[in-house]
């Protein structure tokens, strides 16, 4: 068949990858270049223990502080509010108890094979030194700081997650770097990550490319059925591209796509920053978790990337750089010798659901077109095996893992929240 995939981001290029492998003939649209999007700017984190959601139990109190901090975590652009208002309540209704446990036990089926699913597009595009399997280190000042967190990892550890207390010896003796300022820290040994995350995307769809696929850098303006089947995707220069089926992959830029196709999904977009310092002088050997700081530090190929906070502004605003000096400021706090005389900034747009949960599973208004979009912090964790199961789909093999939390349905049927809200 002839796939069109829509977004070059490490989602559409891993299930462009898959079905290319599995004889497909594939057309990848979108307007940016392969992995010059979310994609170019993420964490790198390739983390089999990132199943907790973002609303967690108790977060409701945390939120208004959040939101009068410019510099915390959270932050909302305050002519935005009354348009994401709604999704908010969504995020706080998902993040009782039950609702985590339920959502962790999703995504940590989706995230278990990571690597055996990246695995097979390593070797097969000669980027298996792009990936590093090494462990992340989740740290804190004190043991007893980490108490405050110890929910979450006790629930990771119940659905699996290796988790290794490091007392202040050990943890210095892994990292001498953070030494003075981190005393205890949790090793998750499963994790990895990559080097640098758009290249990995650069070569998967460079060899999608070499092998017969296509790339149209038009974007899709809408979609042309007969019979309930999709027959041809509209594209901004006034042509079409016939297509015997399409994957909607395209990030933050999905929800209206979706829309046209008739599918209801309350998707966001959080606005992330980085700031790598191409200048760095740490030694680093795993990513790292700054839970206190909510940032996670990686040592890339490029320099340090500090990544973290979420800012909810819609996707047409300019960046708001203070968010990555932020991260900068908290960076120097914990590496008070870092060397930061050379550095970039960026922001890009996680495309984000309510319950922390992407959409995998195929359209409920059209037989032919599958959805793959909404993985909000965990884009690469899950770039393979969102693409592994999507071809599966295609191909009508049962799916490796049970989809029915990822069902692009679960917006609009007799439980949805949107039934329980009118209420």
């Amino acid at each position: 068949m002839h796939i069109c995939v829509i977004g070059t981001g490490i989602i559409g290029t891993c299930t462009g990858a898959y079905l290319q492998r599995d004889g497909h003939r594939v057309t990848f649209v979108d307007p940016y270049e392969p992995g010059d999007a979310c994609s170019f700017g993420n964490a790198g984190s390739l983390s089999p223990s990132a199943c907790l959601p973002v609303g967690m139990p108790g977060m409701w109190r945390k939120v208004p502080h959040w939101l009068m901090d410019p510099s915390g975590p959270l932050t909302v652009r305050w002519p935005y509010l009354p348009h994401v208002a709604p999704w908010l309540v969504r995020l706080l209704y998902h993040s009782s108890r039950k609702e985590v446990e339920r959502i962790a036990t999703a995504l940590r089926a989706l995230l278990t094979p990571i690597f055996e699913s990246y695995a097979p597009l390593l070797e097969w595009a000669h980027a298996q030194e792009l990936v590093r399997h090494d462990g992340c280190l989740y740290v804190y000042s004190s043991r007893e700081i980490a108490s405050q967190w110890q929910w979450g990892m006790d629930l990771r550890r119940r659905l699996g997650v290796e988790m290794r207390d490091v007392n202040r010896d050990e943890l210095e003796s892994l990292e001498p770097d953070l030494k003075g300022r981190f005393r205890f820290g949790i090793l998750a040994p499963q994790n990895g990550a990559t080097t640098d995350p758009s290249k990995l995307v650069k070569t998967l769809n460079a060899k999608c490319i070499a092998n017969g696929a296509t790339h149209i850098r038009q974007r899709v303006t809408g979609f042309k059925k007969k019979d309930g089947l999709l027959q041809n995707v509209m594209l901004d220069n006034g042509e079409t591209l016939p297509v015997d089926g399409v994957v909607v992959a395209g990030g933050a830029w999905s929800g209206n796509l979706a829309h046209i196709l008739g599918v209801t999904v309350p998707l966001e977009t959080q606005r992330g920053y980085h700031v790598t310092i191409n200048s760095s002088n740490l030694t680093l050997s795993h990513t790292i978790m700054a839970v206190e700081h909510n940032m996670m530090v990686n040592p890339m190929a490029m320099g340090l990337r500090l990544a973290g906070t979420v800012e909810l502004a819609g996707l047409k605003p300019p960046p708001n750089y203070s968010r990555a000096d932020a991260l900068l400021a908290r960076g120097i706090e914990m590496f008070p010798h870092l060397d930061t005389s050379r550095l970039t900034k960026w922001m890009g747009h996680r495309p984000c659901l309510p319950d922390s949960l992407p959409v995998i599973g195929r359209a409920p208004t059209v037989e032919n077109v599958w959805l793959a979009f909404g993985h909000g912090h965990i884009g690469m964790c899950a770039g393979a095996p969102t693409g592994r199961e999507i071809a599966g789909l295609v191909a009508g093999r049962a799916p490796s893992i049970d989809l029915t939390p990822f069902s692009p349905s679960r917006w609009s049927g007799p439980q949805s929240f949107q039934r329980l809200y009118r209420r």
